[in-house]
């Protein structure tokens, strides 16, 4: 308040002198005219917008490595300035007080100081530094802006459900990889991967876990009848199946074309072929869906016929891999689906079947106090067909009750955002990876998620690696390395030259 007094003061006895002279028609030179808006503004600040005033010093500390390339940046750093309608000057003798200054001491040896507003001294500082560093987190990034490292703990956010979103090549499942290896070094927690294009096989039996190899002609087996006492939402393990096998058959006859009257036989007939099972405290082994198929052909009804006729290529014909026992080790930590050489016509059945293995360990490790992580590579298929996208989005909802996190990756983002189920999916998830998107993706996810145009700067012709995060509504640009040097890089690499193989 001093300065703006003196500043007052200035210019009436320059109006004084100018009346004693009986110049009362004078004029104020330009630079008192400056003076009075600049003082009058500032006057403003202070009583209407409830600025303080501040005394600030900015000092900056720059190294060469000869005097002649010290000079040469010094009189570039003062050029910039100067286009800038900055003043900066040379610190001439007192080079150590500077460095003393501008290193983290809380001293100041510079005895030059200006005044300024609270709202100019923050464009100073970084506040609008968005920072994600949650303790006990996982390691995603840098932080693009401050380069800060960014930790996020996705078990502490409202839901833990996560996309990967990008173009092919932009590194997603890398991404996806680094966040599994660290699960698996750094916790006791499960995990389990549904992988349609054998990514992740080679990564997972480095770790130690299983990968489930599905197809037509494997002898890899998953029996769709699985059921053991943990099975289901804590309600008869017999009624959560016997929707199951419902559901499996309307996927086998079509939408809509299993009748009322099929499906009482079909419950009689899944309760017929549980009941010894059931009666031996779910001990021993569980039915398969010959037994099904057995039970529904010893029923008097013709539509049990009809039943078992159109179920017939899957259970005793060529397409009969989820008719057997299952013949591989369904209780490892690290699991792997590979589910690439299903095929078409089996795909609809091996998507339904799988999620209902996973969905079921879920509930077991939840009865255990334990937590599992999910992961659904090339997501979009889930939604080429209906009950298991519809399977999948009420997995989505429900998973955070049983301690479980579900990331979905996916590079056909357009695809994915017509249906409604997955955009709801996408704009409830707490936590969301963008690398690199195409034109047409971003303006629908600038849209969605309240994306500002400098934010889509960073995923927008990015190398592989870079882009935004979302943590709980936080949007923060980041960037990723690994070194390429290491076996781990080679098990996690989806480029063909650098991939173990």
């Amino acid at each position: 308040m001093e300065i703006i007094s003196k500043s007052y003061l200035s210019l009436s006895n320059w109006q004084r002198k100018q009346n004693a002279a009986n110049n009362f028609s004078a004029v104020l030179p330009y630079d008192m005219e400056q003076q009075r808006k600049e003082t009058k503004e500032m006057m403003d600040d202070l009583t209407n917008r409830d600025q303080r005033m501040m005394f600030g010093l900015v000092t900056m500390v720059h190294l060469a490595d000869s005097k002649e390339q010290l000079d040469s940046d010094t009189e570039t750093l003062l050029s910039i300035a100067r286009k800038n309608l900055c003043q900066m000057s040379v610190l001439r003798w007192q080079q150590k007080d500077g460095l003393d200054t501008a290193l983290p001491y809380g001293l100041r040896k510079i005895q030059a100081l200006r005044t300024l507003t609270t709202e100019s001294t923050a464009v100073l500082i970084p506040f609008r530094a968005q920072e994600i560093l949650q303790n006990g987190g996982i390691y995603y990034g840098q932080n693009a802006v401050s380069k800060n490292m960014i930790v996020a703990d996705r078990r502490k956010l409202l839901n833990g459900n996560s996309f990967r979103l990008g173009v092919s090549g932009s590194g997603k499942s890398f991404s996806a990889k680094e966040e599994i290896v660290s699960i698996v070094l750094t916790t006791n927690d499960d995990v389990l991967i549904l992988d349609p294009e054998s990514e992740f096989g080679y990564l997972v039996e480095a770790l130690g876990g299983e990968v489930i190899r599905v197809s037509a002609s494997s002898g890899t087996h998953l029996n769709a009848m699985d059921m053991d006492r943990a099975y289901g939402d804590e309600r008869n393990p017999l009624i959560e199946k016997s929707e199951f096998i419902l559901s499996l058959f309307e996927q086998l006859v079509g939408a809509g074309n299993v009748s009322a009257r099929e499906k009482s036989i079909l419950d009689r007939c899944t309760e017929e072929a549980y009941r010894e099972y059931t009666a031996n405290r779910y001990t021993g082994q569980p039915p398969t869906l010959k037994d099904l198929y057995h039970s529904l052909l010893n029923q008097p009804e013709p539509e049990a016929k009809g039943l078992a006729l159109s179920s017939e290529l899957f259970i005793t014909g060529s397409l009969n891999t989820f008719a057997h026992q299952t013949n591989v080790n369904t209780k490892a930590r690290i699991i792997s689906y590979d589910i690439r050489e299903l095929g078409e016509q089996l795909m609809p059945i091996g998507m339904l079947v799988t999620l209902d293995a996973i969905f079921n360990r879920v509930i077991q490790n939840w009865r255990k106090g334990k937590t599992t992580w999910v992961f659904a590579d090339e997501f979009y298929l889930l939604f080429r067909y209906q009950y298991s996208a519809d399977f999948f989005y009420k997995l989505w909802k429900r998973i955070r009750k049983y301690n479980g996190l579900v990331t979905g990756l996916t590079q056909n983002v357009d695809e994915l955002l017509r249906s409604d189920t997955a955009r709801l999916m996408l704009a409830n998830s707490e936590f969301l990876i963008l690398l690199n998107q195409s034109a047409t993706d971003r303006e629908e996810l600038a849209g969605l998620l309240n994306i500002s145009e400098t934010q889509l700067g960073y995923i927008t012709n990015v190398a592989a690696g870079c882009g935004l995060i979302r943590c709980a509504g936080n949007i923060v640009p980041f960037e990723n390395s690994f070194p390429q040097n290491t076996k781990l890089y080679k098990l996690m690499t989806t480029k063909p030259d650098e991939a173990i193989r």
